[in-house]
């Protein structure tokens, strides 16, 4: 494999680590659903660093940023866009919307009405938009960062099962510890740093290392594996419904980006591991009962499936 393509990965979530302070593995994680062609969903309550985090990884890509704030009130036409008359051409002419961007935050998406959060869907799917009949690309790379607040706050909806299975990873970020949050203190504003940070890759070297994701290879018995755990979430003894077959191509996409930011280029069981718990368990609901959040019993069905 191209080790200079390891290498860049390397140096961008160093630089991100930068602003991020302390949550390496977290940075990690959305660096590897970037090269696996995926969206991420950031839960967690306000002020603790999803907006940064989305906006900071943008500039080191050098890719196109745009930000939407969900509210109640967002209509679907303030995402996508809108045609416009205007006189001087007689003609319509389509504004477009912040949806057309590399790097699109969705903040607070929980917040929107069910209507806004489904005109996601077929940009996140499709990476197009059908505006008036008509069907508009998006830029390529495109990539969506959601943050969603505890379902448990006010004026929030809960996203619908077709959504959250757009979502390659959903991550949570945490409260930083003592040391990190003593850097926030006394560091200057992140805002600040952010506008100083040179782009350490282009979209262009971009395209290419998520070329390099699609070929890292993947052993008959890692598939068995993975076949194994997916199985597993079918059985009934785990979860109320188990994964679908997209989510288990989804598993081994993001798996084989975590090798590749390990240097190698075949996909080990500990890839799997690794990711599964922030790749399945927004997917899947505990059977009743259980006493278990999804991410735990994920886990614990990934100890009592054995390896190959």
């Amino acid at each position: 494999m191209d080790s200079s393509v390891a290498r860049r990965i390397s140096r961008l979530v160093d630089q991100i680590s930068t602003v991020i302070v302390g949550k390496r593995s977290q940075i990690e994680d959305c660096v590897a659903c970037l090269l696996a062609g995926g969206h991420l969903l950031i839960e967690d309550v306000p002020g603790v660093g999803k907006t940064t985090l989305a906006h900071t990884l943008a500039v080191c890509l050098g890719l196109k940023f745009s930000r939407v704030q969900f509210t109640a009130d967002l209509m679907p036409s303030d995402l996508i866009g809108v045609s416009v008359f205007e006189r001087s051409k007689e003609a319509f002419v389509f504004h477009p919307g912040p949806v057309f961007a590399q790097v699109l935050l969705a903040d607070e998406i929980n917040r929107a009405g069910p209507k806004t959060q489904s005109a996601l869907l077929e940009a996140m799917e499709e990476q197009q938009v059908s505006v008036e009949n008509e069907t508009r690309a998006l830029p390529r790379p495109f990539f969506v960062i959601a943050t969603q607040n505890p379902t448990d706050q006010l004026g929030t909806y809960p996203l619908p099962e077709s959504q959250l299975d757009r979502f390659l990873l959903r991550i949570t970020l945490g409260y930083p510890d003592r040391t990190s949050e003593r850097a926030l203190l006394v560091g200057e504003d992140r805002r600040e740093t952010i506008t100083r940070l040179p782009a350490v890759m282009q979209p262009g070297e971009l395209v290419q290392a998520q070329a390099a994701v699609r070929e890292v290879f993947a052993s008959e018995a890692l598939l068995d594996y993975l076949q194994s755990l997916i199985a597993a979430t079918r059985s009934g003894q785990w979860f109320v419904e188990g994964l679908s077959p997209r989510a288990g191509i989804a598993v081994l996409r993001v798996a084989k980006a975590r090798a590749l930011m390990a240097q190698r280029d075949y996909v080990a069981p500990d890839d799997i591991q690794a990711i599964l718990p922030q790749a399945i368990a927004h997917r899947l609901q505990p059977i009743h009962g259980a006493g278990r959040g999804a991410i735990e019993q994920v886990r614990a069905m990934v100890e009592a499936t054995p390896i190959p």
